[in-house]
Parts: C-alpha cells; sequence; structure tokens
C-alpha cells in the first residue's frame, strides 16, 4: 500500500480548528508536556487513526470480499482480496495502529474525562472504543479485550467475541447512563461542537448494530425492544465530513490511497465488479452513477471479475473498466442512517410488525438514495420488492448495494450474517476464461455471488471468506493466541 494518512501521529498533538494537525505526519516541538494534556489534544488524533482505517484498508478488503470490487487491469496490490485470501501479516500493521493510535490514546481520555467527570467527552470516547473493538471481533472473531490494553501483558489472553460483544455493549450502557444530554464534548471531527445529545443517538446506533448482528447467537430481543421503543437515532448520515483537504497526508484515506498521486504513484487496482453491476442494473439503480464512474472506452459501465487481474487479455483493458467515484473530500462514514433503518426493518420482520418492516425497508432505501444525491428509489422497489417472508433476502441484497458506495467493509459483515447475497450457479472462470479471453456477463444471475477465479483454496467453491488470521503483531510470540480456527469458521454472530 501507499504512505497512509496517519503515520507518526502520537497523543501529544496539538489541537487546532482543522484536520491538518492531526493528518500530519510529523510532531510539533513545540507539544505540550505530558501533565498538560487535555482530551481535546488527543481525542482528535485517536479519532482519525481510526477513521483513516476504517475508511481505507477496511474499506478495501471489505469491497474485496463483497465483490463489489475486482482487480483492475495488470495491477496486483489486491489480487490475494480478490480470491477471498487475508494474511496475518497483510492487517498486522492496521491492528497495531488502531491499538496504540487508537484504544490507548481514547482509554487516556476516558480516565481523563473520569477523574473530571466530564461525561460527554467519555462517552464520545467510548463511542470510538466500542467501534474498533466491534471491528476486530468482526475481522478476528477472538480478540485480547479484557487484557488487550495493558502495556505491562505481553501474552493478553483472547476472549471470544460473544463476551466481547457482551462487554461492549455494557461500555455504552455506561456512556450513556452517565451523560444527560447538555454536556460539551471535547475537540472532534465527527460532531464537532455537537452536545452529549447527538452523541447519545450516535451510540444507540452503535448499539443497534451490535445487537442486531449478535442476535442469533445470543437473547438479546428485550434489549432491543427497549432500544428500538426509545427510537433516539441520528436523523442523517454520520460521517467524517468537511475536515479533508486536497494535499499530501490530509486528503480522506481510500482516495489517497488508491486515486492520489501525492506521493508519485499512479497504480490503480480497484474496479467495479460484475456482481454488483448486474444487481443494480436489474433495478435500474440510479446510485450506480454516483457510486462509480463509467469506463473510458465508451462511457459504458461494465463489470470485472474476482480474482483475475485481466493481464492476459487482448480484448479487456483498463480503459474498459470502470473506478468507484471518489474525491479528496468525501465522507469517511460511521454509520448511515439507511443502516440504521435497515436494522430496524429487520427487527421488525422478527419481532414485531410486518407493515412496518416494509415501511422501514422502504426508507432504507430512500435514505440511501438520498445519501447519494440521486432520485428513482422506485425503480429499485419494483425490482426488490419487499417481502417479509424473505426479509434476509430482501434486506441482505439492498444493504450490500446501499453500502457498495459508504462502507464496504459493514457489508461483508452483514452479507456473513444475513447469507445474503447468495452464490448463484455460474463461477467465475465461466464468466471469464483466461485462456481464451472470453467475457460473458450475461451469465451471472443478478442478486448472486460467484467463486473467484483462483479461490481461497481452503475455502472451495461457494463461499465467503469469513475471518482474518491473527495478526502477526498480536499473535507473535503469544502462546495465549488461540488455534486459527480457518477462514471458513464463521465469526460467533455468523454461526
Amino acid at each position: 500500500m501507499k504512505k497512509t494518512i496517519i503515520t507518526g501521529i502520537i497523543a501529544l498533538s496539538l489541537a487546532t480548528t482543522s484536520c491538518d494537525s492531526y493528518l500530519d505526519i510529523n510532531q510539533s516541538p513545540t507539544s505540550p508536556a505530558v501533565d498538560n494534556l487535555t482530551p481535546s489534544m488527543i481525542f482528535p488524533a485517536a479519532e482519525m487513526a481510526f477513521a483513516n482505517s476504517y475508511g481505507d484498508y477496511y474499506r478495501i478488503t471489505g469491497g474485496y470480499y463483497a465483490q463489489h470490487y475486482s482487480q483492475y487491469f495488470g495491477t496486483s496490490n489486491y489480487m490475494d482480496y480478490s480470491q477471498f485470501k487475508q494474511s496475518a501479516v497483510r492487517s498486522s500493521s492496521t491492528y497495531t495502529n488502531l491499538t496504540i493510535r487508537t484504544l490507548q490514546n481514547m482509554e487516556t481520555v476516558r480516565t481523563m474525562a473520569t477523574n473530571n467527570e466530564e461525561w460527554g467527552t467519555y462517552l464520545a470516547a467510548t463511542v470510538i472504543r466500542v467501534a474498533t473493538y466491534q471491528s476486530f471481533v468482526d475481522c478476528y472473531g477472538e480478540i485480547p479485550y479484557s487484557e488487550g490494553l495493558d502495556i505491562s501483558n505481553v501474552t493478553p489472553h483472547y476472549d471470544n467475541g460473544k463476551d466481547v460483544y457482551t462487554g461492549l455493549v455494557a461500555e455504552l450502557d455506561d456512556a450513556i447512563s452517565k451523560a444527560t444530554g447538555n454536556e460539551s464534548v471535547c475537540t472532534n471531527f465527527l460532531l464537532p461542537g455537537e452536545k452529549s445529545s447527538e452523541w447519545i443517538k450516535v451510540a444507540n446506533a452503535l448499539k443497534l448494530r451490535i445487537l442486531m448482528r449478535m442476535s442469533d447467537a445470543a437473547d438479546v430481543q428485550s434489549q432491543l425492544t427497549s432500544l428500538v421503543a426509545e427510537n433516539n437515532f441520528p436523523a442523517g448520515d454520520v460521517a467524517w465530513t468537511n475536515c479533508w483537504n486536497n494535499s499530501s497526508g490530509q486528503a480522506n484515506p481510500y482516495y489517497q490511497e488508491e486515486f492520489a498521486t501525492y506521493f508519485g504513484s499512479t497504480q490503480q487496482n480497484v474496479i467495479l465488479n460484475l456482481s454488483l453491476l448486474a444487481t443494480m442494473n436489474a433495478g435500474d439503480d440510479a446510485r450506480l452513477k454516483a457510486f462509480f464512474n463509467p469506463n473510458d472506452t465508451k462511457g459504458e459501465y461494465t463489470g470485472g471479475i474476482s480474482g483475475t487481474n485481466f493481464s492476459t487479455t487482448a480484448n479487456y483493458k483498463a480503459n474498459y473498466w470502470c473506478r468507484p467515484n471518489m474525491t479528496y473530500d468525501a465522507p469517511v462514514y460511521f454509520i448511515s442512517r439507511f443502516e440504521v433503518e435497515f436494522f430496524l426493518a429487520e427487527y421488525e420482520a422478527r419481532y414485531g410488525s410486518a407493515a412496518a418492516a416494509e415501511q422501514h425497508y422502504i426508507a432504507a432505501i430512500e435514505a440511501s438514495f438520498a445519501s447519494a444525491g440521486v432520485t428513482g428509489h422506485e425503480t429499485v422497489l419494483a425490482a426488490y420488492p419487499w417481502d417479509n417472508a424473505n426479509y434476509k433476502k430482501c434486506i441482505g441484497i439492498q444493504k450490500w448495494v446501499a453500502l457498495s458506495g459508504t462502507n464496504n467493509f459493514e457489508a461483508w459483515c452483514e452479507m456473513r450474517r444475513l447469507e445474503y447475497p447468495t452464490f448463484g450457479s455460474v463461477t467465475g472462470d465461466q464468466l471469464y476464461n483466461v485462456t481464451t479471453d472470453s467475457y460473458q456477463p450475461s451469465l451471472l444471475v443478478p442478486g448472486t455471488l460467484y467463486t473467484p477465479i483462483q479461490c481461497n483454496s481452503s475455502l472451495g467453491t461457494n463461499k465467503l471468506l469469513q475471518r482474518w488470521s491473527y495478526p502477526e503483531s498480536s499473535a507473535n510470540r503469544n502462546q495465549n493466541t488461540p488455534e486459527y480456527k480457518g477462514d471458513a469458521t464463521p465469526v460467533f454472530w455468523a454461526e
């Protein structure tokens, strides 16, 4: 990968009114002494470290695993992801960065906030901490949690995912209970200037995601019922926005990684996947033009195939494929309004009213279109109408589409849980024959996936990658690291 945004950030960054200090690679020699640190000096760098990884590495890997993305002509940076692979080395630096720069620093913020009874700041720090730990569970299944931040313990115990999730819900409940809604929150870029009342809504949305994700593995119906009845969720998308600049180290992290030339690199990797394209075309989906650019050959939309980079092709070269529509100032989404609506639709389908479920399903698609800045959701609803008896299929496919333009990592998570979209009857080899250069996209049924060409051999056909190998930086020389369960073994909430 190219040089990443947060390199070198530590807790001693100075507070300013823009993102620049927190995205700069250098530390000011005039940074304050440790004794003079405040939450406003630490929080922004810690949250931006999370935004960097969540909006870049997680987004790229999630996009390939979800079959939103395939590999560009002739390049090979992400061929392993395109083949549903993940190594202990590849994710290690991201895990380490989040542990040191986000989790450890947020724990310092929480301690300071507790000592000063600054419960709005305590809540905000807890939200980012919980989201970070949740992402770890969703990737690895088991993680160091109860002992994970004890710097004196080099062999921390790995907690099982269900216990971590239970602990995260308790953390959110505790932080929400301490805040009245009127408290100020320290300097931050997710909800700048907002009182704790807005952070309570975000905490509720995060809690909704966690509870719904664990709902097939634990009895959380009563907790969900209380949360849904309270109905105190964000009214719109929650994202890091208006804080990115068109310069090295300060742009949207995904843009900087894959689209910018700040570091001299012009290599491109990510293109639109046929699986997503076929599904969006079937609904005449206007979001396609918001999420991806047409190709350079004829201004058309074409979809690549997972597991190949078309390096031997005579017909399908670089300008044949479509690239994501990204800008330096694009938001990094924490949680979108349409995600909340899809979770509410699922709740109603499972525990409540079919009519209410349909209303939330429609509202989710409308919210996704609004977020993308396009109209015409009616065509999607006509192609993919609500069916309460098959709510997982309805929600699974449309959530997968909606997240393709905002948060590909969460799409990969929800696909594993809801088991939609499912795999169809054709494989990547049938869709594209590397030897004959024969490309037959019409064979793919909309709303289905396919086994990549040269797929991860430990998975076999018609299976998603279910988890990542424990990161080398955590597992190396730690005798308490559990035996890896294998790429095909689901994390607890998808068992």
